[in-house]
């Protein structure tokens, strides 16, 4: 019998019809709470013929121990940097993912992380909570400009919602899709440091590659105005932590919003934890009812497609 592991919780913890689906294909599946470390990939590879992945670290070793019975990768969800897609390749493993399935999901969450910030929710919902009526005052996001950096799907959905708070929109991506800027009129911005100085709110949505690791760094972090807010619903490894910690120290200097940390689930002595300009929530950004079943659906369509003999939906890798 076909043997697939099953790490992502998401997947596992949201009822729908991908479970349907799963249990339909017949396969022998085993279930782990991942995000898993190489050390547990390394563990269970070699007995399995395909994993049905979240973040898991995929290595070159994993892969090199999981063969010669793996037979495919499936992503859950489009962020392929936890997977060593060359490793991959060169050793002929498929790997698919789910493009196209959380773009709105994402979106929404940032500018929840976006409002949430400027109006103190957190703080002001917690005080309520525990029996104070302790009014702070917030700022409004309308007429204030926003940096996407990043004009993918997600990044131009944020765009548009921006847009309808009445926020100026720049757009800083290597990859320019000049009609939709001209048509929601997203301003292009060339460098990078010149959209810190210029926004307000700096929003990450590029992928993770060599070049944008600590994309904000502590040789430009200090561009960005004061009281500026950075929202992270990427990749944590986006920023550098300690020159993050050293602007977030500074009073009034920075805020930060993110879904995503360089260390799933982080340690207790994490360095951000805790601090009053910080709202982080446990990467969630792509988690509801509605994106959960479309990114599982196709991560399952994906694998029993290929199983079978039929082309998936979406392969990151070519041979």
């Amino acid at each position: 019998m076909t043997r697939v592991l099953l790490t992502t919780t998401s997947f596992q913890d949201t009822p729908g019809v991908h479970h349907d689906l799963l249990a339909k294909a017949g396969y022998e599946i085993t279930r782990e709470r991942g995000p898993l470390p190489e050390a547990r990939m390394l563990e269970l590879a070699g007995t399995f013929d395909a994993f049905l992945c979240g973040d898991d670290a995929i290595t070159r070793a994993v892969i090199t121990k999981a063969l010669p019975r793996l037979r495919a990768i499936s992503k859950y969800g489009i962020g392929l940097d936890k997977i060593d897609v060359q490793a991959a390749t060169d050793l002929r493993v498929p790997v698919f993912y789910t493009p196209g399935v959380n773009h709105v999901t994402v979106a929404e969450h940032t500018m929840a992380l976006l409002l949430a910030t400027v109006r103190h929710l957190v703080v002001e919902a917690n005080h309520v909570a525990q029996g104070r009526w302790t009014r702070l005052t917030g700022s409004e996001i309308d007429g204030k400009t926003i940096g996407i950096a990043g004009l993918g799907r997600i990044g131009k959905e944020v765009a548009l919602r921006a847009k309808a708070f009445g926020m100026t929109v720049l757009g800083f991506d290597t990859y320019w899709d000049a009609d939709f800027a001209k048509l929601h009129g997203v301003e292009r911005v060339e460098a990078f440091d010149e959209l810190l100085r210029r926004s307000n709110v700096i929003s990450l949505h590029t992928n993770l590659t060599p070049q944008t690791r600590h994309l904000i760094n502590a040789g430009n972090i200090g561009l960005l105005r004061a009281g500026a807010i950075i929202l992270n619903c990427a990749r944590g490894e986006l920023v550098e932590l300690p020159a993050l910690v050293s602007a977030l120290k500074e009073k009034g200097r920075l805020y930060y919003a993110a879904d995503v940390l360089d260390q799933e689930p982080p340690p207790a002595d994490y360095p951000i934890l805790g601090l009053p300009n910080v709202i982080l929530t446990p990467h969630i950004g792509s988690r509801t009812s509605e994106s959960v079943q479309r990114q599982a659906t196709c991560a399952v369509e994906n694998l029993t497609r290929f199983l079978s003999g039929k082309a998936p939906i979406a392969q990151a890798n070519k041979f």
